[in-house]
C-alpha cells in the first residue's frame, strides 16, 4: 500500500484550488475523490502499456514466423522478453484484467504510434539487447529489468508524459504518484506468490474519512490557523508567504491539531516532502522551521 502522503497531497491540491476558485465543500470533496480515482486509471494505463509492449513483441514474433523467407532469428525467436515472469504476472493480474474490461479506453492499440516508437527504442537499446543475450533466467533479473524498463521508457519518457496530458489533463500533475504505484507493484512481486491485487490510494473507509476530515478541518479553521502561522513568522509578513506555502502549512497545522495520535515528526516530514512536489526549492526549509516551532510551542509530541 502507499502511505497517506498521496492523500495529503490531494487535500493540499484541493485546498489550493478552493482558494483560487471557492466552491461548495461537497463539490470540492467530490472533485478530490474523483481526482484520486483518476490516478488509479493512470496506474492501470501504465501497467497496460507494459503489457502492450509484451503483446507487441509477441506480434512481431508471429509476423516473423509467417514470412516465406525466414532468418534464423525468425525461425528460432528469442522469447526471453515475452517470457519475463514479472510481465506475465502483470498480464495475468485479475484486478488489472477486470478493470481494463470495465474501462476499454485504458487498453493500448498495438498500432499506437507511441507504443510502436517506444518498442523500437527499447529493442534497439543496449539494456534490452544485453538482457536478451543473457542465457540465465531468474525472477530477480526479470524484476530488475522491468523496473529499469519502466523508469526509462515510461516514467522518464517525455513523449509518454505529453501523450497522457492530452488524454487527461490531471494525469500530468499526478503521474509521480502513479509512477510510485507501478514501481511498488513491480518491487513487491514474489516469484512463488500469485499477483491478485493492485495498489489503491484509498484502501479503506479509514483513508476516505481521513481525507474528508483533513480537507474539512483545513477549510473550516483557515482563518484561525492563518493567525497561528502569522504568530510564528519572524521578520516576515504573512502577505509575503506564497499561497502554496500557506496552504501546505495550514493543512499541516490542521492535521497537527486534529489528529493527535499521529506523531508530530511524521506529519512534519510528510509536509516537507509535499512541499518538494508543489512548492519552491527552499520551501521545505521554511515549512520545516515553522512546523517545528509550532510543535514546540504547543508541546506537540
Amino acid at each position: 500500500m502507499l502511505g497517506r502522503r498521496q492523500i495529503r497531497e490531494k487535500v493540499v491540491e484541493s485546498a489550493y484550488s478552493y482558494y483560487q476558485n471557492p466552491i461548495k465543500f461537497d463539490v470540492l470533496e467530490k472533485n478530490m475523490f474523483s481526482g484520486i480515482e483518476k490516478i488509479y486509471h493512470l496506474y492501470i494505463y501504465q501497467l497496460n502499456f507494459l503489457v502492450a509492449l509484451k503483446d507487441l513483441a509477441e506480434h512481431q514474433i508471429e509476423i516473423g514466423k509467417k514470412k516465406f523467407f525466414k532468418t534464423d532469428a525468425e525461425i528460432n525467436p528469442n522469447q526471453k522478453f515475452i517470457n519475463n515472469q514479472v510481465l506475465i504476472k502483470i498480464e495475468e493480474n485479475p484486478e488489472r484484467l477486470f478493470f481494463t474490461g470495465q474501462h476499454k479506453e485504458l487498453k493500448w492499440d498495438l498500432h499506437d504510434d507511441l507504443l510502436v516508437k517506444t518498442f523500437q527504442r527499447m529493442t534497439a537499446g543496449k539494456r534490452y539487447q544485453d538482457f536478451m543475450k543473457e542465457e540465465k533466467y531468474s525472477f530477480e533479473d526479470d524484476q530488475k529489468f522491468i523496473g529499469k524498463l519502466f523508469l526509462r521508457y515510461v516514467a522518464e519518457n517525455e513523449d509518454f508524459l505529453d501523450y497522457i496530458e492530452d488524454k487527461e489533463l490531471t494525469w500530468s500533475d499526478d503521474i509521480h504518484i502513479s509512477n510510485s504505484m507501478v514501481q511498488k507493484t513491480i518491487g513487491f512481486m514474489k516469484e512463488d506468490v500469485e499477483s491478485r491485487t493492485l495498489i489503491k490510494m484509498i484502501k479503506d473507509e479509514d483513508d476516505k474519512t481521513f481525507a474528508s476530515k483533513l480537507l474539512r478541518d483545513t477549510l473550516n479553521n483557515w482563518e484561525n490557523n492563518e493567525k497561528k502561522l502569522g504568530e510564528r513568522l519572524e521578520n516576515w509578513d504573512l502577505e509575503r508567504v506564497s499561497l502554496m506555502d500557506k496552504v501546505i502549512l495550514i493543512t499541516a497545522i490542521s492535521e497537527l491539531d486534529n489528529f493527535p495520535f499521529t506523531p508530530s515528526r511524521v506529519i512534519i516530514n510528510e509536509y516537507i516532502e509535499i512541499s518538494k512536489v508543489f512548492a519552491t526549492e527552499r520551501s521545505n526549509i521554511f515549512i520545516n522551521g515553522i512546523l517545528d516551532k509550532y510543535c514546540k510551542d504547543k508541546n506537540r509530541i
